[in-house]
């Protein structure tokens, strides 16, 4: 398994592969989702405090917040996977 750290910024990490989708936070359908893993108790508020700028969907099924916007992390997503396979 690839342990892979992708940074979500402010010194948040998660491991890459477990990595579904990145969303940005802004539509209803987002809002609802967030509020169905809160209730769930999945949701994982990585923002430090700061707005949602991201939304992060695990393969556990996990929604994590992230102060960092969606562009900036799947950048970092795709590079990081680009940079590996030139290996």
């Amino acid at each position: 398994m690839d342990g892979t750290l992708l940074n979500i910024g402010f010194g948040n990490t998660v491991v890459a592969s477990r990595i579904v989708a990145i969303l940005t936070p802004s539509s209803a359908p987002m809002k609802r989702l967030k509020e169905d893993a809160k209730q769930g108790k999945r949701l994982i508020d990585a923002t430090q405090g700061r707005r949602t700028r991201s939304i992060i969907i695990t393969d556990s099924n996990h929604v994590i917040l992230s102060a960092t916007q969606a562009e900036t992390i799947s950048h970092r997503f795709v590079t990081g996977f680009e940079f590996k396979e030139e290996k």
